[in-house]
């Protein structure tokens, strides 16, 4: 951990699973303090929308011990909360859809001088541990419905 360093962290957060809570330890681990921004609902539009709400899902993400601090995303503009933040290190997941370079090409833009990283990846420790919402709700309707 390093003193004094932010780290940024987000994503969507449904159904938090154990990929999730990897995902934000890593991140937790590039810094010495972790803030994450938890996607608005209307925002999710490269996979289906979540099933929790914005605040639920906050909450959850909140709740976790390596998580400092926890916010929805704004409405319209993806860096006001970049900027209310000053980060020095936004961390995205191992599998995050976003491209290193294109973030760190629109924080430039945007005057941001932060470092991108990805975490790492977390393969699952038997073949019944689930690391995918999408895989989950799958496993749920398979059994459930």
């Amino acid at each position: 951990m390093t003193d004094g360093t932010t780290v940024v962290a987000q994503g969507t957060f449904d159904l938090l699973h154990p990929g999730h809570v990897h995902y934000l330890s890593d991140a937790a681990a590039m810094g010495s303090e972790l803030h994450v921004i938890v996607a608005r609902r209307e925002n999710v539009t490269h996979k289906t929308p979540p099933v929790l709400s914005d605040r639920q899902r906050r909450d959850m993400v909140a709740a976790l011990a390596v998580v400092d601090h926890a916010r929805v995303g704004h409405p319209d503009d993806i860096f006001v909360p970049i900027h209310d933040i000053d980060p020095d290190i936004i961390a995205l997941g191992h599998d995050q859809h976003h491209e290193e370079e294109s973030i760190a090409a629109a924080l430039d833009e945007e005057g941001i001088d932060c470092e991108v990283r990805r975490a790492s990846p977390r393969e699952p420790t038997d073949e019944d541990e689930l690391l995918s919402t999408g895989r989950i709700i799958d496993r749920i309707c398979e059994r459930r419905c």
